[in-house]
This record gives structure tokens, sequence and C-alpha cells, in this order.
């Protein structure tokens, strides 16, 4: 049993996970967060299913142009919802991403219906022996996955000359213009990463669950409390924390109940923070006086 919620709990982790390196991207690049993130996760495995189910695409075709649609939603997210109110240095985005996640979840609610649609993969459920436990394929690519683009945004952000000129619009927005950074480019290429992050866990949840107009709501809460918990300025730490988050969370569901599951998990998380106000990985910002 335990071995199970361990395998499950860091498949559920890198969701997680994947969902907070989202958040990890637009702070680290604009200092805004997109609060739609459950959304986008949410249009992923809703996009996914309508082109290789309802229309019958090959599936790899049809998660790549659910990614791009993703990555367009965040480029709207970032333009209507992120940009008018930033610009003025008003923190009305907050609610503003909230309400276009909102109507983003009921526009869906209304064009893909109610019930949950399953969507199955015929090579997910192939299944091999771990330690004496029956793990699916779809049970290992998720982890791989995860880590593997947490892996890609780090090399990204720290080694390429575009992923540098994107940190360095955070710490100066002038600076970064008189260097010939395109500033607005980069926050929206932010919002476009962010999206496809939250697209691609969607994508990779939904063959494991039920696709449906709200089931990005709860993973979204918890992928900003993960994101907080690891340090959201640290790619490798919040899909660190994503990991830790999902094993604990599944090894409280196996031993405990799903009657625990959320009062234990937050209770952790809160505790976590009250010891370690800058999350697991994160660091103190320094302010020059």
């Amino acid at each position: 049993m335990i071995g199970s919620a361990l395998i499950s709990g860091l498949g559920l982790g890198s969701m997680y996970g994947l969902l907070a390196l989202g958040f990890y991207v637009t702070f680290a690049v604009s200092s805004t967060v997109n609060f739609a993130q459950g959304s986008s996760m949410m249009l992923g495995a809703v996009f996914a299913y309508t082109f290789s189910v309802r229309l019958g695409w090959p599936f790899v075709p049809a998660a790549a142009i659910a990614l791009l649609l993703c990555a367009l939603y965040g480029l709207a997210v970032e333009f209507l919802a992120v940009r008018p109110f930033a610009s003025r240095g008003s923190n009305a985005w907050l609610m503003a991403t909230v309400a276009l996640g909102i109507i983003a979840d009921n526009t869906v609610l209304f064009t893909f219906g109610k019930e949950p649609r399953g969507l199955a993969l015929p090579w997910a459920s192939t299944a091999t022996t771990v330690l004496g436990v029956h793990v699916s394929t779809l049970q290992i690519a998720i982890p791989a996955v995860g880590l593997a683009l947490a892996a890609l945004l780090h090399w990204f952000s720290r080694v390429t000359r575009h992923g540098k000129a994107m940190l360095a619009v955070v710490q100066n927005a002038d600076a970064a213009r008189l260097m010939g950074i395109n500033v607005p480019l980069a926050i929206m290429a932010a919002y476009a990463v962010s999206t496809i992050f939250a697209g691609a866990a969607g994508i990779m949840i939904a063959p494991l669950s039920t696709v449906h107009s709200d089931m990005g709501t709860v993973f979204g809460l918890k992928a900003f409390a993960v994101a907080i918990l690891g340090g959201i300025t640290s790619a490798w730490g919040v899909m660190l924390a994503g990991l830790i988050f999902g094993v604990v969370e599944s090894l409280i569901t196996a031993l405990l109940g799903s009657a625990y599951t959320q009062i234990l998990t937050f209770t952790l998380v809160i505790v976590a923070l009250a010891l370690m106000p800058h999350g697991l990985f994160g660091h103190a910002e320094l302010k020059k006086v």
C-alpha cells in the first residue's frame, strides 16, 4: 500500500510541480503570477480530449495543438488581465486573472458539458512491476516529464542568452530596455510558457482522472501553495516541493483516509512556512537602503 502511494504521489506531485513552475516563470520575469493556472490545466485536458477523441486525431498532434492553444490562452491572460493593471502599478491583476479563469471554466462548462469524460490511451495502460508494485507506463512518464521540463527551464534561464534576458526584466526593466531587450515580449513569452506547463499537466493527468470544466480548480490552489512552499524564486525548489507535497498527500490518503488529506497537507504547509517563511528552497530578498 505504501509503495503504491509513493508511486501515485510522485505522479501527482509532478502535476503540482508543473503548475507551480508556471507560477515561477511569470514571477521570475514580471513579479506577477497567473491565478488562472488551474484553468490552463483544464484547457489542456479539454483540448486534447476534443482533438483526440471527438475528432479522432492521433494523440501526439492533438496534444501539440492543445499546448499551442494553451499558449495562446496565456498570451490572452497577459494582454487582457495583467498588462493593463501592472503597467499602472496596480495589483488588480490578481483579481483579473482569477476572473478570467472563472470565465474560461464556465465557457467550457457551457460548450463542453458538465459530465466528466475519460481520455483513454492504449499505451498508458501497459504496466510493469517496480519493487513489487504494478506501475503503469504513464505513472513512470509523468515524473520523468516533469523533472525533464524543470531541468530544461533551469538550463534555459541560467545558460541561454534569451533566458538570462527574461530574468533581467524583473530586476530592472528600464535597464533591460536600454540593453535592447523587448520587455513586453519577454513577459508575454513567460505567460505562454506558464500555460504550456499547465496544459501539459492537464494532458498527462487526464488519462488517470477525468476531464471536466472544473478539474483544475483544486489543482491550481494546491500548485500555488507548492510554489510558495518551494520558494517561488527557484525552479528546482517548486518542482521538488511539488513532489514532496504529492507524496505526503498520497501517504496521508493511504494511511489515514481521504477525509484527512486536505486538513493535514495544508496544516503541514502552514507549519513549514511558519518555520521557513521563504520556502524550502527560497531565499530572502536583499533590499538596498
